[in-house]
């Protein structure tokens, strides 16, 4: 899975961030207890999704692996039939 690069992208780490802001404002907002304030968290992590998904758009997600596009099939062995006569 490393090789894919899965989540080591710019998109990847803005959306996380953004999502754990949105988190943290929810979670203080449930302490003091302030049902606005927790909405207005909910909606920072909806938006975390839109801006990493705009940004993988955008081209800062996930490139296709050269590795992976070209790879030969893998071939199954020769096996040898004796014929018996």
């Amino acid at each position: 899975m490393s090789a894919a690069a899965h989540g080591h992208t710019p998109a990847a780490w803005t959306g996380v961030t953004i999502a754990f802001i949105g988190f943290t404002i929810s979670g203080v907002a449930m302490i003091i207890p302030n049902v606005l304030l927790v909405w207005g968290g909910l909606v920072v992590v909806l938006l975390a999704g839109v801006v990493g998904k705009a940004m993988s758009i955008a081209g800062m997600g996930r490139q296709p692996s050269p590795h992976y596009e070209g790879a030969p099939a893998v071939e199954q062995p020769a096996v040898a039939v004796a014929a018996a006569h």
